[in-house]
């Protein structure tokens, strides 16, 4: 789990729970992670005394400054009797991560202390021919490999410093050589190395002293002596405060009214619209989540553009006014999108095809599967109509016409079952299922109908014309083939078999949801009312919801059906904002808003699920995803709420 992630849209650095760097991810954020999660150490020793950050007898407090990507961290240790309070962040616009530590000793004599970073770099995601050493020309400690540069200096200049080995031969690294006090490490050291450095000082009891460290990130030494030059010229401090204020001008640009919403639903709005940005890649990838310690039961990790997560991202960014960052993602979207007119699993950062699991080849019947969730391309559609339709920017609209939305609205039109009328099977949004699935439907319809929006737009009568009755057929067939009339409700989907067949799946989803939210059915429809109804009813844990019956993915416990997730339970508020009929009905949304933002962790990060029993954070964090539904629902909340005072 990640507590505090600071980042630029290149350089991205994220903290656990105990005050840890765990992750550095450089060029993209989310590819390549330069640590592999493991930890890079702060530790004090005050006195012949020495503890690490890490261990136990510290009170910890990991937060951000208000409205920005400083964070506001406090670390208090009685025993050895200091309190530190420190300031993290990534430079705005250049690639260089800065930390502010004041030490205050609160013994009763004056002491001597000494801080000891430490730095376990796995330089492109691997231990094995990485360099450390120190650097008279900029007198900075530096690591690299290949392209790769990381430079580290501190202001006042560190006192000591060591390099040396670690993971091999029983060598775990200069880290314990700093807990004597006294580094004793190489000038320089290559292979699996790490390093660590030291500052010395004295303080008077209840007095303080101030430090600076940063690390500077490049491609050439050039590169990150220059910006080691650049903080020494604007000095730390005014680095920090640039940060902090540009941060804050960024989340409250839009002078978006949030008056209507309680404090806390305000300030946890803005809280996920910076921590969504620390998630997006500069090239316009928006990554669903960038947490290592997934790969210790996964082996593979969040670190992934799924176009469906970004799609509804982006919507957010759109709906709270962020339209540069989306028309990123729009383009990354032109140049990854299939040469069929769809979009594949999930992509890296860079745009490559990452890792999957949805098969191209149907072995029991012998032949070839469309190995995709329909829903990613339905939504990318959907998604850049919404963009278009609010801020209006022909010539974006234009560029992407015939490269994206053409041959995407071709693929929804085409990939239906003749007979049925419904999109042929693909996998589903969780990514376990294959058939026919409702909320996969819903989306195609969105899809095609913001298909059919732009070809009128540029005059093209009959595709639009095609579009729209592929919508209206795939609705009907819906109604048809998808709803129970025995159940009241809608299925989860048509499950596929073997030999292929469809069998219905009565499984109550939070998915269904979306059967209003994309405008398939009005909220009002008894068929839409009976299936939320159900939601609720069926998938209620611990005022939360779950995504469906029997969800045994992170479970804790069989007693319940499934973890309670964010983006679930903040779907449950979007059904109460779409059926809202007056300003009183719209309390129980505003109820859900704030279980969310009662639930996140001390630094505003959301995960992707809770634990119903204990309340901690279970999967991923954080997850962007989470963020940006609560962005939206907020913004729905906004306007329907302005509706009804209109009205």
């Amino acid at each position: 789990m990640r507590d505090l992630p600071v980042g630029n849209g290149s350089l991205l650095v994220n903290f656990d729970d105990r005050y840890q760097i765990r992750d550095i991810y450089f060029p993209h954020v989310g590819q390549e992670n330069h640590t592999e999660g493991f930890p890079c150490r702060f530790g004090v020793w005050v006195d012949g005394e020495f503890a690490w950050v890490a261990n136990e007898g510290w009170e910890r407090s990991l937060e951000y400054l208000p409205e920005t990507l400083v964070t506001a961290v406090t670390l208090k240790n009685d025993r050895l009797g200091v309190e530190i309070v420190c300031n993290d962040t990534v430079a705005s616009h250049e690639n260089t991560f800065l930390r502010r530590v004041r030490v205050t000793n609160n013994r009763p004599a004056a002491a001597e202390f000494r801080v000891f970073l430490h730095h376990d770099l796995r330089i492109y995601e691997n231990a094995f021919g990485d360099t450390a050493f120190y650097d008279p020309e900029t007198r900075a400690l530096i690591h690299y490999k290949k392209h790769r540069y990381f430079l580290i200096n501190t202001e006042p200049h560190f006192t000591t410093f060591a390099t040396g080995r670690k993971a091999f031969q029983g060598k775990e690294g200069t880290w314990r050589d700093a807990e004597d006090g006294s580094l004793q490490g190489g000038v320089i050291t290559e292979g699996s190395v790490d390093s660590t450095i030291g500052v010395h000082f004295s303080i008077d009891a209840g007095e303080s002293f101030e430090l600076f460290y940063w690390i500077a990130v490049g491609t050439s030494h050039g590169e990150v002596a220059n910006l080691n030059a650049l903080v020494a010229k604007r000095t730390p401090q005014v680095y920090l405060d640039y940060t902090a204020n540009y941060w804050r001008a960024w989340v409250n640009k839009n002078d978006k009214d949030l008056s209507l919403l309680s404090a806390n639903v305000a300030d946890f709005y803005k809280r996920s619209l910076l921590i969504v940005h620390t998630q997006i890649d500069n090239g316009g990838a928006i990554l669903a989540a960038n947490d290592h310690d997934v790969t210790e039961r996964a082996t593979d990790h969040y670190s992934y553009l799924w176009t469906r997560d970004g799609a509804f991202v982006a919507n957010a960014l759109d709906l709270a006014g962020y339209s540069h960052l989306t028309r990123k993602f729009f383009d990354f979207c032109g140049k990854i999108v299939h040469k069929g007119g769809y979009f594949m699993q999930k992509y890296n950062p860079d745009g490559t095809l990452a890792s999957g699991w949805h098969a191209a080849w149907d072995i029991q019947r012998q032949e070839s599967l469309v190995p995709i969730q329909e829903d990613e391309t339905a939504l990318v559609l959907w998604g850049l109509w919404e963009h278009y339709d609010r801020y209006r920017d022909i010539e974006f609209a234009h560029r992407l016409y015939r490269s994206l939305t053409v041959p995407c609205a071709d693929f929804l039109e085409s990939f239906r079952d003749a007979k049925t009328g419904l999109p042929k099977p693909s996998w589903n949004l969780w990514e376990d299922r294959h058939g026919v699935h409702t909320f996969t439907c819903s989306t195609v319809v969105a899809g095609l109908r913001a298909a059919a929006n732009f070809a009128v737009l540029f005059a093209e009568y009959k595709l639009a014309d095609k579009y729209s009755k592929a919508a209206d057929q795939v609705v009907v067939a819906m109604r048809e083939h998808l709803y129970s009339k025995e159940r009241g409700r809608f299925l989860r989907s048509l499950q596929s078999s073997d030999n292929g067949d469809l069998y219905p799946d009565e499984t109550v989803d939070a998915s269904l949801f979306a059967t209003f939210y994309f405008g398939c059915f009005s909220p009002d429809d008894e068929l839409v009312q009976n299936t939320m109804k159900a939601v609720k009813a069926n998938l209620s844990v611990d005022g939360g919801i779950a995504r469906f019956q029997q969800d045994g993915y992170m479970r804790v416990s069989d007693k319940i059906i499934g973890n309670p997730w964010f983006i679930c339970t903040l779907w449950l508020a979007d059904y109460y904002i779409a059926s809202a009929k007056s300003e009183a009905d719209l309390k129980p949304a505003m109820d859900v808003l704030e279980w969310v933002c009662d639930r996140a962790l001390p630094s505003g990060v959301l995960a992707e699920q809770i634990d119903p029993l204990t309340g901690a954070h279970v999967s991923v964090s954080p997850l962007t995803w989470s963020h940006s539904t609560l962005v939206a629902t907020a913004c729905n909340y906004l306007t329907k709420l302005s509706q009804l005072k209109a009205s």
